[in-house]
């Protein structure tokens, strides 16, 4: 005895199979370029009420580093390490929140394959 599928099922399936590969590349595409957009900008984070500000692009790297000279005191150079490790990590955090929801933004919460390193 043969097997039946229903009507609509079978033969036709390679055409949507073909439109999700494309629609699934065109989202990566998107993705890609969004990620290199957001590489190149800048974020700016901050701790001490604005003592210590961190500037650093989507890469992660720092590009400048703010110290209000008031906050400087030979006698606690803890705290000013303190407001700068605060200020990068916070400005770290901001990098990847923003990533995600641009990302989400335009994958519309899909998890491509291949795509979970780029945010």
């Amino acid at each position: 005895m043969k097997a039946r599928l229903p009507k609509g099922y079978g033969g036709g399936g390679g055409g949507n199979m073909n439109d999700m590969i494309r629609k699934a590349q065109k989202i990566q595409d998107q993705m890609q370029e969004k990620q290199a957009e957001l590489d190149e900008m800048d974020y700016t984070a901050s701790s001490g009420g604005g003592m210590v500000e961190v500037t650093a692009n989507g890469k992660h790297e720092i590009k400048s580093i703010v110290i209000k000279p008031e906050v400087v005191d030979p006698e606690d150079i803890d705290f000013l390490q303190d407001l700068i490790k605060a200020a990068v990590n916070d400005v770290s955090r901001v990098i990847g929140e923003t990533s995600a929801q641009e990302m989400e933004k335009i994958s519309g919460g899909l998890n491509i394959p291949g795509m979970g390193g780029m945010f």
